[in-house]
């Protein structure tokens, strides 16, 4: 058994934060059926390169465990289509401008009229009301303007960018985290309702202590590369040979820090406290950084490991899934797809003693399932074929 496993969602989302939502689901074993456009289908399926024998690995990286339908939304019989959807389905995902659902007749009013059991679920920009309700969004502006690449980057440069899409996946998951809390109300209550989740609001959630710092403050968090406002040293070091993390949460970690990097530091007045330390920041950290540069990553890692002070090397994308826990953690999987082959995925994140989560079927091909769900909706082969000749649906390759 799976936790999701009775759970039938109808996603209509393109791009990432939509998709990263219904993965989710999907890992946890909900029944996900993609409609996508039969026209291109999800913008993603051609955003590269790279391709794998014409399949984007973008696409591939959030879709897995999906059947895709190829339905016409622009055409009323495509909307009957996904009306008989609607009538099994218990979510409903769609990740459009704001006001697009209400055009095409689904927006939430309307949806839930008719199925007052299905949970819907928006993933947009900037959120459902306000006054940037229509804007339009991508991870770049929204972490720009939630406050998260405002604090990125080293203190004397540009904001910077996190390396992936944080905004979208972060609204996804906060989606995903949404729907969950919906069906559980639906268990008690019989009713759906309406989960809005922006990645705005993903982002401003995320500044956490950032925000703290400044409502005690009033003054704006500087940008500090890889340091930490509050604890130091807590940060990136350059060694001889690569990069090195280091954490120092506690005294009783900076006593045994000091111990094995340089003894001296234990009696400096300035470095006595956390408090001290990060007072005097631009002091201590120029010392450390110079001790560090005089041996290897690895050397660095056993030392301080068998000091009992938390560290690790900085990977690359390669070494991550090199390393034995990411393995052991069975982040990486491998799945057979029908036209880019043997491929690679990442693994399930959240781990169940008793009802895990997997990852069971490759990303589909566009349309892929249009014919085999139809036909569990009750239309006949000739039916399924009309509705392709009149532009309504498409059957896939």
């Amino acid at each position: 058994m799976q936790p999701l496993e009775d759970v039938l969602v109808v996603d209509l989302t393109r791009a990432l934060a939509g998709p990263y939502c219904t993965m989710m689901l999907a890992d946890l074993g909900a029944r996900v059926i993609k409609v996508e456009s039969p026209e291109g289908g999800d913008d993603t399926r051609g955003w590269g390169p790279p391709f794998l024998e014409g399949e984007s690995a973008y696409f591939m990286s959030v879709n897995r465990n999906k059947e895709s339908v190829a339905l016409n939304l622009k055409h009323p019989r495509g909307v009957e289509v996904l009306h008989r959807l609607l009538e099994r389905a218990d979510v409903l995902v769609e990740n459009f401008r704001p006001g697009v659902m209400e055009r095409l007749g689904l927006d939430y009013p309307r949806v839930h009229d008719r199925y007052p059991r299905l949970v819907y679920c928006s993933i947009s920009g900037f959120g459902q009301t306000g006054p940037y309700r229509e804007k339009p969004a991508y991870d770049l502006i929204l972490q720009g303007m939630g406050g998260i690449m405002g604090i990125t980057g080293e203190e004397d440069g540009p904001p910077v960018k996190v390396g992936v899409a944080v905004a979208d996946i972060s609204a996804g998951m906060f989606a995903a985290f949404g729907i969950l809390a919906a069906l559980r109300v639906r268990d008690r209550t019989g009713r759906g309702q309406w989960v809005d989740a922006s990645l705005l609001d993903g982002q401003v959630a995320w500044l956490t202590y950032a925000a703290a710092n400044y409502f005690a403050t009033g003054k704006d968090p500087v940008r500090m590369g890889s340091a930490h406002p509050n604890l130091c040293p807590y940060q990136a070091f350059e060694t001889q040979d690569g990069y090195l993390n280091v954490a120092v949460g506690s005294e009783a970690i900076w006593k045994r820090f000091c111990e094995v990097v340089d003894p001296r530091l234990a009696d400096d007045e300035r470095f006595r406290t956390n408090a001290e330390r990060v007072r005097h920041r631009n002091e201590l950290i120029p010392l450390l950084q110079a001790r560090f540069r005089q041996r290897p990553t690895q050397e660095w890692v056993q030392i301080l490991e068998a000091a009992g002070v938390p560290c690790g090397p900085i990977y690359t994308v390669s070494q991550v899934f090199q390393d034995p826990q990411t393995l052991h953690r069975q982040m990486r999987v491998e799945l057979d797809h029908p036209k880019a082959g043997r491929i690679v995925v990442t693994g399930v994140p959240v781990k169940f003693s008793d009802t895990p989560g997997s990852v069971r079927t490759p990303p589909p091909l566009l349309g892929q399932h249009t014919r085999p769900v139809l036909r569990e909706l009750g239309y006949s082969d000739e039916e399924v074929e009309q509705l392709q000749r009149v532009g309504a649906v498409s059957v896939g390759s």
